[in-house]
């Protein structure tokens, strides 16, 4: 392990490897990347994979929209196979309230270049015939959007920015951060001490605990995600699109000859516990067969645990931290970080190297919004 370097990213989740990446893709190559544990091993390897551009805030469209191109033409750039299956996002919403706004966040998107539409009943039905459509007053689809294989995803980004000179050491537990008159000056790893002028926090669910340690609180807290797959199920095709129930968080789509689905509970407190809860997944799989039935046939094969890491506005850190000069985050991105991966790497380069994003202007994210009482919420959340 190097004794130095010019920075430090901590974490190698999808968010690390993609900042190390693009700046080692711009030429900054003196770059080391801590993870206690293995690459893609942690909130990345439980996510779900989803990749969509229906979001109600301009920022987050933005960072979609530019994220989709890259994982579109991902194989071709990185020589992985990462399964991206363009096959939509349909939002089935039950109430006149989540119509009128779903509608507001539809205009915006169209408005930014999202090929997203309304649909009534019947064009559900059309796209996927075997959900119930009792109370549902329609729903908005975007066909660009999918879902991929994050474990993939995040190798093919640590391996190319390895191949760059990037020193990415997994298995360093970090324990202290230093920081004298006021800015960075290195990280204590379990591994040995390593001295930089700056350090990139992508510590997903363990942010707030990692801020501590250069003694700054970072609201970014854990929140409990269970997701289940079915044994392999030819009832339903695979063809179907990712279908989200907005009023529940209830969610499936096809996935190794079977289906993924979860479903949020949004009544449990933030903790670190991931456990897979059984009454819980009898609540989602109940759930599930409410809403389509054919899944009464399916069983299923396993279930996992993982994290979202939420902040008061269901938006990421993004940016500069105020209090400590050199230390930068990314992280809190609420359950859609994976999917905007390639626009946050590309503007935190950006903001390193440069002084500010250009890609898009990250701003908005910027960690001292919740100090300066400028929240930014995100509505589409699931």
């Amino acid at each position: 392990m190097r004794n130095s370097a010019e920075i430090v990213v901590i974490g190698a989740g999808i968010m690390g490897c993609a900042i190390a990446h693009a700046l080692a893709e711009r030429g900054q190559r003196d770059i080391v990347v801590l993870e206690r544990d293995a690459i893609a091993r942690g909130a990345t390897a439980d996510a779900a994979g989803g990749i969509r551009q229906q979001f109600s805030t301009a920022t987050n469209i933005e960072l979609a929209r530019w994220s989709v191109r890259v994982w579109e033409r991902y194989e071709e750039r990185f020589a992985v196979d990462i399964n991206f299956r363009q096959q939509g996002y349909l939002f089935l919403l039950d109430s006149p309230e989540e119509e009128a706004t779903f509608r507001r966040n539809l205009a915006l998107q169209q408005s930014m270049g999202v090929p997203s539409r309304w649909v009534t009943p019947d064009e559900i039905h059309e796209l996927n015939p075997y959900v119930l459509l009792d109370g549902v007053v329609g729903g908005t689809f975007c066909p660009e959007d999918g879902w991929a294989d994050t474990y993939n995803s995040t190798i093919g980004f640590a391996r190319t920015a390895r191949d760059l000179g990037v020193e990415i050491i997994e298995g360093a537990e970090v324990t202290g951060i230093g920081v004298a008159n006021g800015r960075v000056t290195g990280v204590v790893t379990s591994e040995g001490t390593i001295a930089t002028p700056r350090v990139v926090i992508a510590s997903g669910p363990q942010t707030r605990l990692v801020g501590r340690l250069a003694g700054v609180d970072l609201p970014v807290d854990p929140y409990r995600r269970m997701s289940f797959i079915t044994e392999p199920f030819d009832r339903l095709p695979e063809t179907l699109p990712m279908t989200i129930e907005f009023s529940t968080g209830l969610y499936f789509h096809p996935e190794s000859r079977g289906f993924l689905t979860g479903m949020g509970n949004r009544e449990e407190p933030s903790s670190f516990n991931k456990t897979v809860d059984e009454n819980w997944m009898i609540t989602n799989v109940e759930n599930l067969i409410r809403r389509a039935p054919a899944f009464e046939e399916a069983s299923i094969m396993r279930g996992w645990a993982g994290f979202y890491e939420v902040t008061p506005d269901d938006n990421p850190l993004v940016g500069l931290v105020d209090e400590v000069e050199g230390l930068a985050v990314a992280a809190g991105f609420s359950g859609h970080g994976f999917m905007q991966g390639p626009a946050i790497g590309a503007c935190m380069a950006e903001l390193l190297l440069d002084g500010a994003a250009s890609t898009v202007d990250i701003t908005p994210f910027r960690p001292s919004r919740f100090r300066e009482g400028q929240l930014n919420q995100e509505h589409n959340v699931i």
